[in-house]
């Protein structure tokens, strides 16, 4: 996996330089957080990898993720957990550019590989927008995220780093698209503190 992660690095350099691929960052660890659980045993079952939007905590921005188990080999990303004003921020994005972010789910090469958005949705449109807005079908999602999930025999055969590339490619444009108003919403926010700092 750190073989992996530092290979992915080289090939982000080339498509998604924003986006961060360090085994220190990236990797999660082996061990299950048995706190709470009532399931005791101490290891995970399936080796998992992330790779966040540099400049922010882990869950936050857009990002590219892949997990492998004994039985599966899932690839996907998306927004899995936004802070609050950043959401917002997403939100007032997409309801301004709603057809932008229409075309990339519907691409071909997208919709072929993984088909369509999932993640938690709300019942209502969020609000502060119009319940009949033209986007509110996208407005309800608290996350934007999408998958691909593939036997995991396909992990040792010579296809899996095309796999892998193939994917985050495809999925790169809705990264992107979702990271504009967080890293805007960020700037903005680093803005009025060094403000207030002055005053």
């Amino acid at each position: 996996m750190v073989d992996l992660i530092n290979a992915l690095a080289s090939e982000f350099c080339k498509f998604a330089p924003e986006i961060v691929a360090n085994p220190k960052v990236s990797l999660y660890r082996i061990y299950r957080d048995t706190r709470f659980s009532k399931d005791k045993t101490p290891y995970k079952t399936h080796v998992a990898a992330s790779f966040p939007l540099r400049g922010v905590e882990k869950h936050e921005g857009a990002g590219f993720y892949l997990h492998i188990t004994a039985s599966e080999f899932l690839i996907g990303g998306g927004l899995y957990s936004p802070q609050p004003e950043d959401l917002t921020a997403v939100r007032h994005h997409i309801a301004a550019n709603h057809a932008v972010l229409r075309s990339i789910v519907n691409e071909r090469k997208f919709r072929e590989i993984f088909s369509v958005l999932s993640g938690e949705q709300l019942v209502r449109v969020p609000r502060g927008f119009p319940a009949d807005h033209a986007a509110a079908d996208l407005l309800k999602r608290k996350q934007y995220l999408a998958s691909r999930l593939l036997p995991a025999e396909v992990v040792t055969t010579p296809k899996f780093g095309g796999i892998i590339l193939e994917s985050f490619r495809a999925l790169h444009p809705l990264i992107r698209f979702l990271n504009e108003p967080i890293l805007r919403n960020r700037t903005a926010r680093q803005r009025r503190t060094a403000l207030l700092s002055v005053d």
